[in-house]
């Protein structure tokens, strides 16, 4: 097998692992863990996982100067992240939460113009109005489901969405220490942060846990979440990434609803609306033209661009 072969398979099982989550966190929360305390149980493991690793890693010394973005980076990326984004899914429906997350390229393209003052040409504004048209009917529309598979769609599809645009800052924040540092040196640290910035919200409803009323089956989907969609992914991401260009693996990210969809409605846990399809439609629509590549303007074009 070649390397590009294994890196592709290994960006596969990203998004196949990640679909399989959207629905098998759906069954825990928040029937048998609450939310944050899922988080906080998640986080905490994850440290273990990475700091256990690291031991047999090759050290490396991080400069002070650095930990003011590492700890941001634990903000937006660990913290807020996680904790908007199970919350959210504890609301409302997986292909709801799987489409909404396709719209971080969009925000991530806001935020670039915002802070980095880059100017955008009138097609990728357009691709932006679309995906959140398409987002915003999502939301508005979110409690149009059946009562047991979205008990307040609106609010977890918001939620889901703010976990959107945190992801797309924490993308931005850690742009320049993944050109300073290896991975496991920096990831370890920002998942220790971010689970001590998880605790006081998660540490009331992890203790409220009642493990021995926990069926086996809850006890393996939440092992599933720990070691699979956190630890699993991101070694696997890391190998893709050795090979393959980052606009590759980027697109990736679009397998996630398809399989979050296929998976949800094959265990009948979520189904199709015509607001789910109309919605998808424009979002896509919207992350195709914003991520679509464009010859650079020359001369007088390149003035008006």
């Amino acid at each position: 097998m070649s390397k590009r072969t294994a890196a592709l398979i290994a960006a596969t099982l990203v998004s196949l692992i990640y679909g399989v989550t959207f629905t098998v966190a759906k069954d825990v929360m928040p029937a048998y863990i609450d939310a944050f305390g899922f988080i906080t149980l998640r986080v905490g493991g994850s440290v273990l996982l990475f700091w256990g690793v690291w031991l047999f890693m090759p050290k490396e010394k991080i400069a002070w100067r650095d930990f003011p973005r590492i700890v941001a980076a634990a903000f937006f990326g660990v913290a807020l992240n996680m904790l908007t984004f199970f919350k959210g899914l504890s609301y409302t429906t997986p292909i709801s939460a799987a489409v909404i997350m396709v719209t971080t390229p969009i925000i991530v393209l806001i935020l670039s113009a915002i802070m980095m003052k880059e100017r955008m040409r009138k097609r990728k504004v357009f691709g932006i109005l679309l995906g959140l048209g398409g987002t915003a009917s999502l939301i508005y529309f979110g409690n149009h489901n059946p009562a047991h598979l979205a008990t307040n769609g609106t609010l977890g599809n918001l939620l889901v969405f703010i976990n959107a645009v945190s992801y797309a800052f924490y993308l931005i924040v850690v742009r320049k220490l993944m050109d300073r540092y290896s991975a496991f040196t920096f990831v370890k640290w920002v998942y220790l942060f971010g689970f001590l910035m998880v605790l006081p919200f998660g540490w009331d409803e992890f203790r409220a846990i009642r493990w021995e009323a926990m069926p086996e089956s809850i006890y393996w989907k939440v092992g599933f979440v720990l070691v699979f969609s956190t630890f699993l992914t991101y070694l696997l991401n890391l190998l893709s990434m050795k090979t393959l260009k980052p606009v590759t693996v980027a697109v990736f990210i679009y397998l996630q609803p398809l399989f979050a969809t296929v998976i949800a409605i094959g265990l009948g846990k979520d189904t199709l609306s015509p607001v789910k399809i109309i919605s998808a439609v424009f979002i896509f629509s919207g992350v195709y033209l914003v991520t679509q590549k464009q010859p650079e303007p020359t001369g007088e074009a390149a003035a008006e661009a």
